[in-house]
This record gives C-alpha cells, structure tokens and sequence, in this order.
C-alpha cells in the first residue's frame, strides 16, 4: 500500500513515469507530443466511466472526483502545449483537427457524465463542481484549438510557419 506522502505526490503528477518518458522523447516532435496528450486524456476519461461501473470501488464519488482531476490535469497539459507550440509557430494544424475531433468527444462524454450524475444525485455532490468546471475547460479548449488553428490557417498562407520536421 501506498503512504499518504507517495500518494500525495501520485496525485500531483496526472502522468505516469511511462508516460512522462514517452513525452520526452518527443519534446520536439509537436505532432507526436500533441497525440498523446490526447490519448492520456482520452485514457483518463475512459477512467472515469470505469470507476463508476466498478462493483470493487467502494466510493464511487470520490472515485469519479479522482478521475475526473486526472483528466482535467491532462487536459490543462495539452492546452498548455498547444499554446507554446502555436506561440513558436510550429506548424500543427494536422494535430489540430485530432485534438478538435477529441474536444468533441470529450464534451459528449462530460455531458452524458452530468446527466447520469443528475440520477444519482447523493454521490454526484463530491465531484459536480469539478465536472462543471471540467465541461467548461473543454468548451473553451474546443474554441480555443478552434481560433488557433485558423490562426495558423492564415499564417501558413503567409509562410510563417515551421514545417514538421
């Protein structure tokens, strides 16, 4: 079992040693980097609909809750890439529409999430807030990549941007 300090830190960190090592290795391959952002997301999502059908999970809500910040940490990770590769003006429009078409997803499964937290009114209490905030995020993460994309639409004609390698 885990000490509270090693969970702590468990907690801090929304990516696994495997998956910190896999981001590395392309650090400076923005395409690659990008996807598995939102494959990590995808994963933590996909977790969060585990946990609630999870007859061994004792307490659902606080389960959801854990999950749901995994996800919403992963989230803010890959919005934060978007932006510093845009800002060097890497070309990603390609990755853009990956990660538009998973903000689509992601929004579905959020909403449907809210609506069968609705039925279950008494566990949903401990992670309502977060999955407000959550829907939020990837509403505005949508219209960002969305504005940013175009921008680079309009950059490209221009040539300003930097081609992957």
């Amino acid at each position: 079992s885990l000490t509270p300090l090693a969970l702590a830190q468990r907690h801090h960190d929304p990516l696994t040693d495997a998956e910190i090592d896999q981001l590395r290795e392309a650090a400076q391959l923005p395409e690659q980097r990008l996807k598995l952002y939102v494959t990590f997301a995808r994963e933590r999502l996909d977790g969060v609909e585990k946990v609630q059908h999870d007859p061994k999970v004792t307490n659902h809500g606080d389960a959801t809750h854990d999950q749901l910040q995994r996800f919403v940490d992963v989230y803010d990770e890959l919005n934060d890439n978007v932006d510093t590769f845009a800002e060097r003006r890497d070309d990603i429009r390609k990755v853009l529409q990956v990660i538009i078409n998973a903000d689509t997803e992601f929004q579905s499964k959020l909403r449907a999430l809210q609506s069968s937290a609705t039925a279950r009114s008494a566990e949903a209490g401990t992670y309502e807030f977060l999955l407000s905030n959550a829907v939020d995020a990837v509403d505005q993460g949508a219209k960002d990549h969305k504005q940013t994309l175009q921008e680079q639409e309009e950059e490209a004609k221009h040539k300003k941007l930097i081609k992957p390698k």
